[in-house]
């Protein structure tokens, strides 16, 4: 069922896999209640433009402290889980450079800077994850003769297509509306602020698939590997 057991023990990953989908799920719920209050907030700018004395000002100052305190914690929680997806990521690749026949197309300090240079950071980092899918799941390196000409994961490819969109979405919301003192302005942010956070909340969900099969992927073959040691020679 298994190929024959890597020269070297691969690491635990289970740990991270379990934390990065912790976090994942965290960031998903802080952008739901995000959206909550971006509603209430297109709500309530839509209803005092309409008439003036429909809402209390009180209402719409509430509703500018919750606005803030959510964007804080979305940040927050956000670079939290980054980072945590990194460090399961930099696991995830150690071990699939163990298990791997061929050569990683990207070399290791691409799993951080493919993120973040421009133009790459639209294919870099799917490349990486295809390479460790590849290299995690039993049988997949003997379907093609090196990465770039193997089979590509639906999974991981409806992640990242959800991904780019997303941060698409939010670089226009960033730079369009940095500067929104206007209510209509003010009103049009909620609302797009909205369509980003239903875009994260489905990346979120989908890289915790992703997080999730080849944590199993990898799991599997190290306790493959461990049964097979003290019968190997």
């Amino acid at each position: 069922m298994y190929p024959t057991p890597p020269p070297a023990p691969l690491q635990p990953i289970r740990g991270l896999g379990t934390a990065a989908v912790a976090l994942l799920a965290a960031d998903a719920v802080v952008c739901l209640v995000a959206s909550a209050i971006d509603a209430q907030r297109a709500v309530l700018v839509d209803s005092f433009l309409a008439d003036t004395d429909s809402v209390p000002i009180s209402a719409l100052e509430t509703n500018d402290v919750l606005y803030a305190t959510s964007g804080l914690v979305e940040t927050v929680v956000y670079v939290a889980t980054a980072v945590m997806f990194l460090v399961w990521l930099f696991r995830a690749r150690a071990n699939a450079e163990t298990l791997s026949p061929w050569p990683h197309r990207r070399a290791t300090p691409w799993l951080i800077f493919g993120w973040v240079v421009p133009i790459v950071n639209f294919w870099f980092p799917k490349q990486i994850v295809d390479d460790i899918w590849t290299s995690s799941k039993p049988g997949a390196t003997q379907e093609s003769g090196n990465f770039a000409t193997a089979r590509r994961s639906g999974l991981v490819l409806a992640w990242w297509l959800v991904w780019v969109l997303m941060t698409l979405v939010t670089r226009f919301v960033s730079r369009r509306f940095a500067d929104a003192e206007e209510l209509p302005d003010i009103r049009d942010a909620a609302v797009f602020d909205i369509v980003g956070n239903v875009l994260t909340i489905g990346a979120a969900a989908l890289a915790v698939a992703v997080v999730l099969a080849i944590t199993r992927f990898q799991e599997d073959r190290r306790r493959a590997a461990s049964w097979s040691y003290p019968y190997a020679g």
